[in-house]
């Protein structure tokens, strides 16, 4: 997966060039991480590209994201919870302190991380683990990639 979509996340999914978009949520768009050494992880991106934070959205629209994060939350959950039994949990984060757009990041957390990274941050993982060939997204996520989807159509159709 290479290509300058990942210049503009937001661009690239709204003109349907975006190729780790699992769905188009009612405030943005739910994709699968670049990285998976924590499989199923996710985000949730604005489909406003101008919008840096939160608080830069009418309170509906806030809502809205809060609610679509809410629901990529408990799909990530349901899908690592089947697919791994050592599943624990899903932390849910907006920070922005390094792309400039509104997004929530999703993260599984799994029994079997490393003991001294296990109830810390993600962000304190060694760098290579984000950089690593073998945790770049590819082929071998499809299933997690279709569970995911299949989970955000569920819930929505669910109320």
């Amino acid at each position: 997966m290479t290509g300058d979509w990942r210049m503009d996340r937001i661009g690239a999914a709204l003109r349907g060039e975006n190729p780790t978009v699992l769905r188009r949520l009612e405030s943005g768009f739910a994709v699968i991480g670049d990285v998976q050494f924590l499989p199923g992880y996710s985000v949730l991106l604005v489909d406003e590209p101008g919008v840096q934070r939160l608080s830069d959205l009418p309170r509906a629209r806030r809502l809205s994201f809060l609610s679509d994060m809410d629901r990529l939350g408990e799909a990530v959950e349901r899908v690592c919870r089947r697919l791994d039994h050592g599943f624990r949990r899903v932390n849910l984060e907006i920070l922005g302190n390094t792309d400039p757009f509104l997004h929530a990041h999703v993260w599984p957390r799994f029994e079997w991380e490393p003991t001294e990274l296990v109830g810390k941050p993600v962000w304190l993982y060694p760098g290579d683990r984000w950089s690593d060939e073998g945790s770049r997204l590819g082929p071998q996520h499809d299933a997690l990639r279709d569970g995911i989807g299949s989970e955000l159509d569920r819930l929505r159709s669910m109320g």
